[in-house]
């Protein structure tokens, strides 16, 4: 390859963000996945308040980092499944958009890794590592080392997908709880 040849790789590579991104599910298939059940999604617009933040922040151990959330509610008729918080967290360099189901009690049924973009790391996509998530609350068992274990070779993303899980629940529970 020549020098413009290596130059329009770079750029291409710097125009993409990254040159490992991979994009396994969109925020719809993502909902079907983990709602297969519903009829209807509604989007939920959800802004904190401050106490609300206070809240968040306590029970999570975390800031809520955020006023707003991008929330959507299942339904299957006129009875509400639960709620898909939509987040991103930085893996080690790049960000991981992920999703996560939770009941109506705030409990977490499901999370998917909607797109990875780091280079190292995705072993966080796999099944037997995600199942953990499910049962759990805000209060209990989502935290890596006490619930949750960590994946070698994938400490930032395990230990920040676990956090954003644990705030997500948290905020759901403050504010959306039934």
């Amino acid at each position: 390859m020549g020098r413009t040849g290596s130059a329009l790789v770079t750029c291409a590579l710097l125009a993409s963000g990254s040159a490992f991104a991979t994009q396994y599910l969109t925020a719809e298939e993502a909902q079907q996945v983990m709602f297969a059940d519903a009829t209807t999604f509604k989007p939920q617009p959800l802004e904190l308040t401050a106490a609300q933040m206070r809240d968040v922040q306590k029970l999570a151990g975390l800031p809520a980092r955020s006023v707003q959330w991008r929330v959507l509610s299942a339904w299957r008729g006129e009875t509400l499944l639960g709620y898909v918080v939509l987040d991103d967290v930085i893996g080690k360099y790049e960000l991981i958009s992920y999703a996560v189901a939770l009941s109506p009690d705030a409990t977490v049924r499901q999370i998917e890794i909607l797109t990875y973009r780091e280079s190292h790391g995705f072993e966080i996509r796999s099944p037997a590592w995600r199942k953990q998530f499910v049962g759990k609350s805000a209060q209990a068992g989502l935290a890596v080392g006490e619930g949750i274990s960590n994946i070698s070779g994938a400490t930032l993303s395990s230990n920040h997908v676990t956090d954003g899980v644990r705030r997500i629940a948290a905020v759901v529970q403050v504010a959306l709880k039934k």
